[in-house]
């Protein structure tokens, strides 16, 4: 259909079906909801008005109602509506001289002679139609004369809408302020008050009606057969044009729609990963895609994924079913997918609070990457009388960082698929998603509490840093107060410039949990010397492989990290591998992770132990 002009009115310009011009010159054609077509031929059923009144011969003019009030059936992105064109809203001028040309198909689209004369009569826009003096109009000409073409379509631009809704609910559009463009000459009329009104009657004759038969064959594209049978006397003219609607509408076109393949190998092993992983626990929702999937053994996906590789399941024994499943189809690969979800939900839900302090970094390799620290560039200089600016040089930390490989192996058994034991097989794979984050807190854990050195071959928690305190247990405010002292105090590393490190977290362990959550808890004090100035300021982080009474006083990583964390760049988090296994009748699934954890610095980071 037509394209809707939404921009500039000023500017409102239409593409009419069929036309390829430059769009600035192209128009929209007042076109009614069709029955299918081919739509290589362009539009033959369109929204047309009729001859109001007998051809002057001398002059080659006709007056011709070109548009009306009635309601015109649609569609648009939001669905059905009615069109409607309010007479009223029409703009033009009393010289308007406008283009007459022949029917929309762009193969015979052409000028052939003028409008003029426009009247706005009530509900109806009127106009005078000269058709030219050329010989190759002439066989134009003589349809109109001899009532072969009767009707017209106009060709128009809509430049403001008022949307309403009539009491069944139907959306009406009705064009306020539109031009009329061109005026067409179409042989066969929607609308089926298309009446031609004339003085004197017609005669419909056998050469006549030929001639209507053969342009509305042409017009429509119908076949060579139809119309042999109206060559009889007793055939009107209205009956020959019925009969091509009823040829039309028996016809059926191609109709090009766009939706999601069922069929697509991949798309059909996710569903079927994702059904496996929801029965296994190992996501929370099942998608809307993987319901045919939902009550499906592991059984019934070795089945199913033998008949989807083309392989008959007729007469299978569960071993050789299993075995074929395993070797020939993307079973194995369902099963692992699901695995991988399982595993990768319970990896999250175990990580380590611990997490949040260190900073996230990316390795390619397995090689030893340094994490290099630079240091500020200190204050500005003022300039000496001779403009002279002094060069100056940025320090730097390096640390070494470097990635390590973990991994456990899991084991599908025959037996297990047999008795579709789906909760052990759950169970196992979110243990394995469990262990993959315990590995990495436990040594995000050794980076905060063990006897790591720095690349200057100092401990993180050395007396030469001046990061370590006392405190004692009923003086937690205090503490506190001494660690962010610490915090505020540390330098650059130039040794002069300050770099602002402000508390964020509270690092402790089970001992400490309760006093530090009373401590940071938000209390109306009575007074201003039981004020508490760290009430909701610091986010506490409890491991419980924390002991005693000692706790960290830690900056945001993003102002000043101490920890990195290092993931493979090509597989970040615990990454599931299958394997079919040779001695025993099963496949074998392991689970891996590549990871590193290191030291970005040791400024941003207090430790406190109590007295």
């Amino acid at each position: 259909m037509s394209k809707r002009f939404t921009g500039d009115p000023s500017k409102a310009s239409f593409i009419k079906r069929g036309i390829t011009a430059d769009p600035a010159k192209a128009v929209r054609t007042r076109q009614p909801e069709r029955v299918p077509t081919d739509t290589t031929q362009g539009d033959c059923f369109t929204r047309t008005m009729p001859r109001a009144g007998d051809l002057d011969e001398d002059s080659r003019t006709f007056r011709a109602v070109v548009a009306t009030s009635t309601p015109l059936a649609r569609r648009d992105a939001k669905g059905p509506f009615l069109e409607i064109l309010d007479p009223a809203g029409l703009e033009f001028n009393a010289g308007d001289d406008l283009p007459l040309l022949t029917d929309h198909r762009q193969a015979a689209r052409e000028t052939v002679g003028r409008a003029s004369g426009i009247v706005i009569d009530g509900p109806s826009v009127s106009a005078t139609l000269r058709l030219g003096m050329a010989d190759d109009i002439e066989p134009i000409f003589q349809r109109v004369k001899d009532g072969v073409i009767r009707h017209v379509s106009a060709g128009y631009a809509v430049q403001q809408w008022a949307e309403t809704r009539n009491p069944d609910g139907t959306r009406v559009k009705t064009a306020t302020r539109w031009r009329l463009l061109e005026i067409s000459l179409v042989p066969v009329p929607a609308d089926r008050n298309a009446i031609i009104h004339r003085n004197a009657e017609m005669p419909f004759d056998l050469e006549t009606r030929t001639a209507l038969i053969e342009t509305l064959r042409s017009a429509c594209n119908l076949t060579a057969e139809w119309g042999e049978d109206l060559t009889a006397e007793a055939v009107s003219d209205d009956e020959v044009r019925e009969s091509a609607r009823e040829a039309m509408s028996q016809r059926s076109a191609p109709r090009i729609r766009v939706t999601r393949s069922h069929d697509d190998p991949a798309q059909i092993q996710t569903r079927a990963a994702d059904a496996l992983a929801y029965r296994m626990g190992g996501i929370a929702e099942l998608p809307e895609g993987s319901r045919e999937f939902a009550s499906m053994s592991l059984m019934d996906h070795a089945r199913d994924s033998l008949q989807r590789a083309g392989v008959s399941v007729r007469g299978m024994s569960p071993d050789e079913l299993i075995h074929r499943s395993l070797t020939t189809s993307d079973f194995p690969l369902v099963v692992s997918n699901a695995a991988g979800k399982s595993v990768a939900q319970a990896y999250q839900i175990a990580e380590s609070p611990l997490k949040v302090l260190f900073r996230k970094r990316s390795l390619s390799d397995f090689k030893t990457s340094t994490a290099i620290r630079l240091g500020g560039l200190g204050m500005l200089e003022e300039l000496t009388e001779s403009g002279e600016i002094t060069a100056t040089s940025r320090g730097e930390e390096g640390e070494p960082l470097q990635l390590r490989t973990f991994a456990r192996r899991l084991d599908l058994t025959r037996r297990l698929i047999v008795n579709d034991d789906l909760g052990l097989f759950g169970d196992v794979s979110r243990a394995l998603g469990e262990a993959a984050a315990a590995t990495e807190s436990q040594l995000m854990f050794e980076q905060l509490t063990g006897g790591n050195t720095l690349s200057d071959g100092l401990g993180l928690f050395d007396v030469a840093r001046e990061n370590t305190g006392t405190y004692a247990v009923e003086e937690l405010v205090a503490a506190l107060s001494s660690a962010r002292m610490i915090l505020r105090g540390q330098r650059n590393l130039d040794g002069v410039t300050p770099i602002q490190a402000t508390p964020r977290y509270i690092v402790a362990g089970p001992e400490m949990e309760t006093a530090l959550e009373k401590m940071l808890g938000v209390i109306t004090p009575p007074d201003v010397d039981s004020f508490n100035p760290f009430a909701s300021k610091l986010q506490l982080l409890i491991d419980p492989r924390i002991e005693g009474d000692s706790f960290y006083v830690v900056a945001d990583p993003a102002q000043c990290a101490v920890f990195n964390l290092a993931h493979l760049a090509s597989a970040a988090g615990p990454q599931i591998q299958r394997q079919e296994k040779w001695d025993t009748l099963g496949v074998s699934f392991r689970c891996f992770m590549d990871v590193g954890a290191g030291f970005a610095g040791w400024r941003g980071i207090v430790k406190m132990d109590v007295v």
